[in-house]
């Protein structure tokens, strides 16, 4: 990771840990697929924290995060005291602070997400980039509350469909109909999630590139 670039810090906290199992050990197995500038982990009870700098690899750990269920997110945009250290539990600066205040927010905002900007972000662009963490964030609520309808046999058509295999490929793997492919995919709302995925990775650009600008 360059110096003085902005990141995405992301802290999940599990939902109702008092009362269901530890979900921290499931949750880092399937957040190895995502890459990161330092890998998730735990930082203390139920709690979870990974630095990420790539609105790409953001996408992916929502979107792991809401499939598994049962967690809260919170995300950090802003700069991170350098040198790096080796794990995330060490790691300090406004992008984590950041992360701190979104992660608190989630509590109370729609599907459990929330997403803040560093005070730092200054400049006379501060406005815009509250603006654009505002619109991503929106974005987020809206993406999440299509893909916590989806059932595990939608999940399940999906990561076919993914795969590059047709509805007739799917059905014969599946052992479905062709007839209820089409309804399980329109239950799933794939073009829906798809498209969301598709618009907050634009927005996090957004917000990258105003952040970036206001550093220059």
């Amino acid at each position: 990771m360059k110096p003085n670039a902005f990141t995405f810090a992301v802290v999940a906290d599990q939902i109702n840990s008092r009362a269901d199992d530890d979900l921290v050990p499931a949750a880092l197995a399937h957040l190895e697929q995502v890459p990161t500038v330092l890998p998730f982990e735990r930082t203390a009870g139920d709690e979870i924290q990974g630095l990420l700098d790539s609105p790409d690899a953001l996408v992916a750990a929502i979107l792991t995060l809401t499939r598994i269920s049962g967690w809260r997110v919170g995300v950090g945009l802003g700069l991170v005291d350098q040198p790096l250290p080796n794990s995330t539990r060490a790691a300090r600066g406004p992008a984590y602070l950041a992360a701190r205040a979104a992660i608190t927010a989630a509590r109370k905002q729609p599907t459990s997400f929330a997403l803040r900007v560093a005070e730092t972000v200054g400049g006379d662009r501060y406005g815009d980039s509250v603006a654009a963490g505002e619109a991503a964030e929106t974005a987020v609520w809206l993406w999440r509350g299509v893909l916590t309808r989806r059932t595990p046999e939608g999940w399940e058509l999906m990561d076919l469909l993914d795969r590059g295999y047709t509805k007739a490929d799917a059905a014969r793997e599946l052992g479905i109909s062709p007839s209820a492919v089409s309804q399980r995919l329109a239950t799933a709302a794939r073009e829906e999630g798809l498209r969301g995925a598709a618009l907050c990775q634009r927005l996090f650009i957004e917000c990258l590139t105003i952040a970036e600008g206001e550093s220059a």
